[in-house]
């Protein structure tokens, strides 16, 4: 079984219970299912749930470097020669980055409301941007964009591999099931 779900923000992505936050459980009550990768509670969008082990380890294994593209809304615009620096390998300190595919986007359409709002701020102008990475170490798009001089205000997981909320387009907290057989 492969479930596409909308992970909702503020939503730590684990089904076991938590003190102060919602988890998977409250979305979605299939048993025996584990998400394949994670993302930030501060972070919202798709993830991959399973109850197939082996396909769990396809998913999320870094060798198998399945594409995951995020939508970034930062604060600021990143200029070319900000883009060109998320592009190429970029030291973050403790680790260096693998190429990405970096580019300026419009808020799409059929992106839904964040609850809560970003903050507005008048005097701060905000940009959209799309990063596609092949691997996924821990707050690394909020690192990279912030390393350029535009820290993340606001980032979505729209697609991992060939599932996309753009063409499975989903609300925050809804799920489907779909074949696996797409990621092989």
């Amino acid at each position: 079984m492969l479930i596409l779900l909308n992970k909702p923000f503020d939503v730590m992505c684990q089904f076991s219970a938590h003190p102060t936050r919602r988890t998977l459980a409250d979305c979605i009550d299939i048993p025996d299912i584990y998400p394949a990768g994670r993302l930030d509670a501060d972070s919202e969008g798709l993830v991959l749930l399973t109850d197939d082990g082996k396909l769990q380890h396809e998913i999320s294994d870094p060798r198998r470097k399945q594409a995951k593209t995020y939508l970034a809304q930062v604060e600021g615009t990143v200029d070319s020669a900000g883009l060109e620096r998320l592009r190429n390998p970029l030291d973050l300190g403790d680790f260096v980055t693998q190429p990405c595919q970096a580019k300026h986007v419009y808020e799409p359409a059929w992106l839904w409301p964040r609850q809560p709002p970003v903050r507005h701020r008048l005097n701060k102008p905000t940009s959209w941007l799309t990063l596609t990475l092949t691997e996924g170490k821990n707050r690394q798009v909020r690192r990279m964009t912030a390393a350029v001089g535009c820290p993340t205000l606001r980032l979505i997981r729209i697609a991992i591999g060939p599932f996309s909320l753009e063409t499975h387009p989903l609300l925050p907290g809804e799920w489907r099931e779909v074949s696996s057989d797409a990621l092989r």
